[in-house]
């Protein structure tokens, strides 16, 4: 994503985005983690550490905007409609915040659910 300025030209990279968003999704409450999904063998691997931005996709939108998509663990127990709902507020807030980058859309997939 570029942005051009009176000073310049400002680039963001995809991975800045969903390390931003991976971060911002991991302290909400009842979120254990980014989820991986193997496709060949449908089994979901907790993320940590530098490998946790896999579990978000970032797209570049035509208008501008980009959009957003989270794989996730839950915590057992938790309401997962609300958990969801808390994710989609706060990425959309701090990754506005921080990049400066519009979020048009942000879709949360609850790959799993865990103790």
């Amino acid at each position: 994503m570029q942005f051009t300025t009176e000073l310049g030209t400002i680039g963001i990279s995809n991975d800045v985005i969903a390390i931003v968003a991976s971060d911002t999704a991991s302290t909400c409450f009842g979120v254990k983690g980014l989820a991986s999904s193997g496709a060949m063998d449908g089994i979901v691997r907790l993320l940590k550490g530098e490998t946790r931005k896999k579990g978000v996709k970032v797209r570049c939108q035509d208008d501008g905007t980009v959009a957003l998509q989270l794989k996730i663990i839950v915590l057992s127990g938790v309401n997962i409609q609300a958990v969801c709902s808390s994710i989609i507020k706060e990425v959309k807030y701090m990754v506005t915040k921080r990049t400066g980058v519009t979020v048009g859309t942000v879709e949360v997939l609850v790959e799993a659910v865990k103790a």
